[in-house]
């Protein structure tokens, strides 16, 4: 310390002042301008810059103590929040209710602008988790996102019961709840062709399958998932490919030719006798696409449609 410095501490030693709170401060301990070492009339010390001291801002209570134990609540779900550890205004360890620990700034833990990544915001059963796969990437949903809020959607959502009554029962896996588990069977299975839409299909693998899972699941475009969607309300009281008009005797069996019209399979006596028809060129349509597209689609789809056979009670 040159002479100076020695002079400026001599003189500062023993100044007092008062913090926005009017509590007397004494300054103990002069090193420089960015080092001294403050005193209240509580006895409490703490080093600061002296600028601060003539400023008054100043605290005489020691905020790592003081906050520790501190509750907040999270913006997200409402979340008890409470402070375990305080480094600084800009570090602060959190332990959410649930048990989830994080390190982040006292304003949000005040303001509640944190996020639990466990905590289950979709439909009380899905939530993000931790990892490196986004819900957004420059302010666009990604498509993965898309896909799984879809899925639980479709699941989970009992609006939706209504609307998409052939989702009715179905659930997904515990596995996928954590969205970051999706996301990465997504990045490593999910395949596009041409421009084809891609659809998340649950029962091609699995028949009469209700549940969303990897063993289960598989992506298949738009054209062959068409092939197996079903339609009870529309079907009426006959089987499926069956259907009986008004002011006539027989039976009618038909099969909607994957987005190329409907096909007449000719009229039967019997019920039974129009489902067979249309079990038979059903099953045959299915190989035909199989074969168009087994180049294109994992060899577990095309082996799945060729082994695919209709029931009476679908």
């Amino acid at each position: 310390m040159d002479k100076l410095q020695e002079r400026t501490a001599l003189k500062r030693i023993g100044e007092v002042a008062y913090n926005k709170l009017n509590e007397k401060m004494t300054i103990i301990k002069y090193n420089n301008c960015k080092d001294v070492i403050v005193q209240f009339e509580n006895g409490f010390s703490t080093n600061a810059q002296y600028g601060n001291f003539k400023r008054g801002t100043i605290k005489s209570k020691d905020d790592a103590l003081d906050r520790i134990g501190e509750i907040s609540y999270s913006n997200i779900g409402r979340e008890e929040m409470i402070i375990i550890k305080y480094i600084t205004a800009r570090k602060v360890v959190i332990k959410f209710k649930s048990g989830y620990i994080t390190t982040n700034s006292y304003k949000n833990f005040i303001t509640g602008n944190i996020r639990n990544p466990y905590y289950k915001s979709i439909y009380g059963v899905g939530f993000l988790g931790e990892g490196k796969y986004k819900t957004h990437t420059n302010n666009k949903t990604t498509k993965c996102y898309k896909t799984w809020a879809h899925m639980m959607d479709r699941c989970y959502n009992m609006n939706s019961y209504e609307k998409k009554h052939t989702y009715k029962d179905c659930t997904v896996c515990e596995e996928w709840h954590n969205f970051q588990n999706f996301a990465k069977w997504y990045d490593e299975n999910f395949y596009e062709i041409n421009d084809e839409v891609m659809c998340i299909d649950k029962d091609i693998l699995m028949k009469g399958n209700k549940i969303y899972s990897p063993e289960t699941c598989v992506f298949v475009p738009q054209h062959i998932n068409n092939l197996f969607v079903k339609d009870n309300a529309k079907r009426g009281e006959y089987y499926i490919g069956v259907f009986r008009t008004k002011n006539s005797s027989s039976y009618i069996s038909q099969c909607n030719n994957n987005g190329v019209g409907v096909a007449y399979l000719g009229s039967y006596d019997t019920p039974e006798e129009a489902y067979d028809v249309y079990k038979t060129h059903k099953e045959i349509l299915i190989k035909k696409i199989a074969d168009k597209y087994q180049k294109y689609i994992p060899n577990k789809l095309y082996e799945a449609m060729y082994k695919y056979e209709v029931d009476i009670t679908d």
